[in-house]
């Protein structure tokens, strides 16, 4: 483990203690602790659990006495699996990871570009959809979306150029 590995680690650590996991989720620290094949993990993780919460939150309401505590939970828990999936977007593939094309005259390569921001696009808008909703039809377009981005990112030899 490399030196700023340990340093975002221990600093991870210290926040959580300090309870401020949200705060882990927004390190914008390149450390290097989760490598890409980790995020499309974490991404699909985050899709199951809105998937869950979704499903608990349909059950609950449709009760004839809901557990309005219960509810309210569940839709927290919602909501932080969007923003932990937008925020993998953002701050780990369009800040870090994605570059624009150093040759401009290279079409295939700014094509690919195009391409791999419009599909973390979507995935974004489709995170806000499914915060603001219960509709499973977002869950599945979430999936499809990742492995689509995936796809063309870690291409057919499955690892990043």
């Amino acid at each position: 483990m490399s030196r700023s590995a340990v340093r975002c680690a221990l600093l991870a650590l210290v926040l959580a203690l300090a309870g401020a996991p949200s705060l882990l989720a927004h390190c914008q620290i390149p450390c290097g602790i989760y490598g890409d094949e980790m995020r499309f993990d974490m991404m699909l993780e985050d899709v199951t659990t809105i998937e869950k919460s979704m499903n608990q939150i349909n059950e609950i309401g449709g009760q004839e006495k809901p557990n309005w505590n219960q509810l309210v939970r569940w839709v927290q828990n919602k909501e932080e699996h969007a923003a932990k999936l937008t925020d993998v977007v953002t701050f780990y593939f369009m800040a870090q990871r994605i570059k624009p094309p150093a040759d401009d005259a290279d079409a295939a390569a700014k094509q690919k570009y195009v391409e791999q921001l419009t599909l973390l696009h979507r995935i974004m808008v489709h995170a806000m959809k499914a915060k603001q909703t219960t509709d499973l039809a977002e869950v599945k377009t979430l999936r499809e979306l990742i492995a689509a981005f995936k796809a063309s990112y870690l291409g057919e030899h499955g690892h990043h150029h």
